[in-house]
Order: structure tokens, then sequence, then C-alpha cells
């Protein structure tokens, strides 16, 4: 049995879940729950105020009034509750001036991590090449190449602060190019694409027939001096863009694995089709728990000002150590941070484990050009000042190494 893994596609028996080695990314098999027990403070999970409770009241509340009555129980429709996808359209309207047919334009998904691959399923036969910017989110890499697909990873660069470059996709298309996987705001970057980029972009998709994919899923963490702009509002993009988004990031509510996708009923209609057998029903009582954050969406203000103080915290402290640079994230509750000078930044994520107690992201998962950088979560723990702690942290086991190096 030991080859047993050559039966399988070659995308899936390459994955590594931890069991017969020793893992390295937070969110694969055991080794987030490993690190916690040992202490180590986890900011390499991208799930708000971690492991602090942080559910807004009126949520609670909803989630306890559905238990007591039982419906929770049973199934919804696998293309989710008609009262929420109607929220979801108000919210939608209000957001971008999208007029969504509830009932033909959105399907609700358990989390936006099975929204994505589902949002992709219909699209990518063997062979068909998925346009990927780099540095990008780490399923976006490997999501085409599970379905079969190739992908095609297009540089971005600290030099544009990581903002699009079009003439970077025009010189990969080939007669294989099928879809544009976009993530605006980019995680792990923090960028938000401008308008001008997007409408480049948009015409690039146009030109050429192509599909685009959108996570949004932190659509609702950008700062005030930036602009969020939705693919699926520019002018041509509406019949060719499925757009994935989650409760998970902006409202704090990742636990509860909703999200959401919305699309032309052209193409929605495949997703109804499909949904009963690849995604199944998203679960009863977390779809009746969160209609409340749709109806009051006050609360993420205050998230965005814990979130606004700790990236100026964060851009403050680390560009005061030699060999540590970052930019002013545009979005997220994450931060991005260039170590190359200090060393290799898979050897730094294990140092700071064990020299600060901290976990952070080694910014290789994130495509070539996340060579030498960290993502940092400084949105995990409630309070403030135990984001700062663990910052400080790090930033004094940079120190050493910055003395080490003789930069300092």
């Amino acid at each position: 049995m030991n080859n047993i893994k050559s039966k399988m596609k070659p995308a899936f028996a390459r994955l590594d879940g931890g069991l017969f080695s020793t893992a390295q990314k937070a969110d694969v098999g055991d080794v987030a729950e490993r690190m916690q027990n040992q202490g180590v403070a986890l900011m390499s999970w991208a799930d708000p105020f971690m492991p602090d409770p942080s559910i807004p009241d009126h949520v609670l509340q909803a989630a306890a009034d559905a238990l007591k009555g039982g419906f929770p129980a049973h199934y919804t429709m696998p293309i989710g509750s008609p009262e929420l996808k109607r929220l979801i359209a108000d919210r939608t309207e209000r957001l971008y001036g999208l007029k969504l047919d509830p009932n033909r334009n959105i399907i609700i998904n358990p989390g936006s991590d099975n929204g994505l691959i589902f949002a992709m399923f219909p699209w990518i036969n063997p062979g068909d090449e998925v346009m990927v910017h780099d540095p990008s989110y780490p399923s976006n890499f490997l999501n085409p190449e599970l379905l079969g697909g190739v992908t095609v990873k297009v540089p971005t660069y600290a030099e544009d602060d990581y903002h699009l470059r079009i003439e970077e996709y025009e010189k990969r298309l080939t007669d294989r190019t099928k879809m544009v996987l976009l993530t605006n705001p980019n995680n792990p970057t923090g960028v938000t694409y401008t308008r001008d980029e997007l409408e480049l972009l948009a015409a690039f998709c146009i030109r050429n027939d192509l599909i685009c994919v959108v996570d949004q899923a932190f659509e609702d963490t950008v700062f005030s001096e930036n602009e969020m702009v939705c693919m699926a509002q520019i002018p041509g993009m509406w019949e060719r863009t499925v757009t994935v988004c989650s409760v998970s990031k902006g409202m704090g509510l990742s636990g509860f694995r909703v999200g959401w996708t919305y699309a032309d009923d052209t193409i929605m209609d495949t997703y109804y089709g499909a949904a009963v057998n690849i995604q199944g029903a998203t679960s009863t009582l977390a779809q009746m728990a969160v209609m409340p954050a749709f109806q009051d969406d006050s609360f993420i203000q205050t998230y965005m000002e814990k979130y606004d103080r700790r990236r100026k915290y964060a851009w403050k402290l680390f560009n005061s150590i030699p060999g540590v640079s970052m930019k002013m994230p545009e979005a997220g509750f994450f931060v991005w941070i260039d170590v190359s000078l200090l060393g290799d930044s898979s050897e730094i994520v294990s140092y700071l484990v064990s020299e600060a107690r901290v976990s952070v992201n080694d910014g290789k998962f994130y495509g070539e050009q996340g060579n030498g950088h960290l993502r940092l979560i400084d949105g995990c723990y409630w309070n403030d000042e135990d984001s700062f702690a663990a910052m400080d942290r790090m930033a004094e086991a940079f120190r050493k190494l910055a003395e080490k190096k003789g930069l300092l």
C-alpha cells in the first residue's frame, strides 16, 4: 500500500497533511493546535481576535434564539436561506450599487474557501490556465491544479506597492488561458486595487474572453483612505465575473463558516444545479445567527479602529529595525514584513517560534514574490495590548538577528 498515492491525481498526491512529516503551515493538520498547546501566540491564523471571545451581542442572541426554536436541527436548501440572500442583496446594492436578484444571483457557501474552489469548478478543463497575481492567497495557486488546470503566476512588485502591471498579464497570455483569479483586497500584501488598474484588468479579460473569479473575503476591511471597487460593477464584467465573499474576515465570524457567491443568472444556474453534489447545505444555525450582522454591521467600525491602531503600531515598530521593513497596509488585519536582509524567511519563522513565542506565516507559501517575507496577523486578540506585546517580542528577536548580521 506504500504506493497507493500513485493512483491519485498528481496535485493531490503532492499534498502534505503533516501525518508523515512536520508540516510548516499553520492551517495544515494539527500544527495550530500543537503551537497553542506550547503557549505560542498564533499570529499566523487569519481569524480576527483569535482566541478571544468576540461575537457581537445581536449575533449571539440570534444564535441562542435559533437553537431554542429547534429549527437548526434541519437542513436549509443547498443554495442557501432565502432570507439571508435577501439581506446580502440589500447590502451589496448599498456597497456597490449592484442590484442582485436574491433568487437568481446569489448562493450561500459553507465558507469562502469552499466557495472559491466551487466557483472555479465548472470552468477548468485539464490544461486550462488560470492567471493568479503573486503574492496571493496560497489556495489560489493550488485550486486550479486540484481541478486539473495550470496555475500561471503573474508577479507584482514591492516597488509598485504590489499593485498590478497589466503588461505582466499580457506577456503570459496563451491560447490555453481561461481565467483570471483575483483576491481584492489582497491577502497577504494588504493592497486594495484601484479603479484604474481594475479597469485595465477588466479590459484584458473582455478582450481575451476570460472568466474572472474574485475573492472579496476582506472587502469590509479597507481603510478609509482607499476605495473598495468591485470587479463585477465595472462595465462589461458582470457577465463574466464570479464574486466570492464571507462573514469570516470583516465581520470576524470565521467559525460560523458562512460565505456567499454572486454572479449573472446564466452562471448561477449551473452553481444551483451543482450545489447539492459539491458543497451541500451551509449550517442552518450559522445562517440564522449571522442574519442580524447584515441588518446592523456597525460593529465593524470598532474592529477597523482596532486594526488601524495595530497596523500603525506595526509600521512604526518594524520599520525602526535595521534589515526589517513593511508597507502600510491598505486593508486587512495583517502586515507583510520584508525580512530578506535578516536571512531565509523559513528559518526566521522557526526562529520566532522559539525566540519570541510567536507563530507567523512564511511568505514562500504566498508565491515566488513572497520569498524573504512574513505575514503577521495583527488582528489576533481582542485587546490591543496583547497584540502589541507579541509584536514587541518579535521586534526584540529581529534586533538580535540584525545585530548578528552587523546591521546594528
